[in-house]
């Protein structure tokens, strides 16, 4: 009997190492990525429904309200691309259970979009092929396809070009959230403003990045972490310069901003470590922090009903 509902959940990314060319013809930039997922989770739960629509809930600390309610969420987007792709003329109920940062640089829009094709093909019993799942992944964002894939990977192109990579061990890391999203298009653009100043060439990998995971040494892993994207976010939000000092005040290995932030992460040696740091940043009046743990896997299906 085919499932009333299927519930899917995606995680949240980071990038280990982002780096950013100058932009393309086509109006994006080249970048050379590493990606980990982390426990941060967004939940999508589909049901047939007579017309499509949207509903978004969860922890009100992630700016619920920036979420579209309507045609033009990423997983209503996703779902309907799955369906046009496999004929189904099935609308969808669509809800949407946050757990990753609004606007945070943590790719939650994009986990959404992951959880929905899963969620989908399982209620629809399409079992399309995976890399037809990731095709269409492409097609809805640069984060998508990692999104499907999960745990430690290198992105190429606009980033939608994902292959796994050889990590030993888990990674600790603190996240302190803010109330107040970044606009990725802006933080773009003012990297865009600053580059002109000072010139880009193709990205690259760094190769002690790839060490550190291979052999799960921390401390050169902290002195690998790097964002092309952070001087422009810390421009367009400088009070964030300062979330970061205090999480190496709180001994934290290294901080970085998420992407094109606001999040700020801090790579920790345990959990026990995460713990005292995020209770550090709390302590501090940082803003609420969460601990997440990596890698973990891509999106999949968590209960049908």
């Amino acid at each position: 009997m085919r499932a009333s509902w299927v519930r899917a959940s995606a995680p949240a990314k980071i990038n280990l190492h982002l780096g950013v060319g100058p932009v393309r013809p086509d109006g994006y930039h080249p970048l050379a990525t590493v990606y980990q997922a982390v426990g941060l989770l967004d939940e999508v739960t589909v049901s047939p429904a007579d017309t499509w629509s949207v509903t978004v809930a969860g922890d009100e600390r992630l700016a619920l309200s920036d979420v579209p309610a309507d045609g033009s969420n990423i997983a209503v987007r996703a779902a309907q691309l799955l369906a046009e792709h496999a004929g189904v003329k099935t609308a969808l109920d669509i809800r949407i259970d946050k757990g990753i940062p609004v606007a945070g640089g943590m790719a939650g829009g994009s986990a959404d979009a992951a959880a929905a094709l899963v969620a989908a093909d399982a209620l629809w019993e399409l079992s399309t092929p995976r890399e037809e799942l990731m095709g269409l992944a492409a097609e809805l964002g640069s984060d998508v396809p990692f999104a499907l894939v999960g745990g430690t990977a290198v992105g190429t192109g606009r980033g939608e070009v994902v292959v796994p990579a050889m990590v030993r061990g888990d990674y600790w890391w603190v996240v302190a959230l803010s109330g107040q999203g970044l606009s990725t298009p802006a933080v773009y653009g003012e990297f865009d403003v600053i580059s002109e100043e000072l010139g880009l060439d193709d990205p690259e990998i760094p190769d002690e990045l790839m060490e550190a995971l291979r052999a799960h040494d921390l401390e050169k892993l902290a002195l690998s972490l790097h964002n092309d994207l952070e001087p422009a976010a810390l421009r367009l939000r400088p009070a964030l310069s300062d979330v970061l000092a205090a999480g190496i005040e709180e001994t934290a290995l290294a901080a970085l901003l998420s992407g094109s932030g606001p999040s700020c992460l801090f790579l920790c040696s345990s959990r026990d470590h995460a713990q005292q740091v995020g209770y550090g940043l709390r302590s501090s009046g940082r803003g609420p922090v969460t601990i997440a743990e990596g890698p973990v896997g891509g999106a999949r299906v968590e209960m049908v009903g």
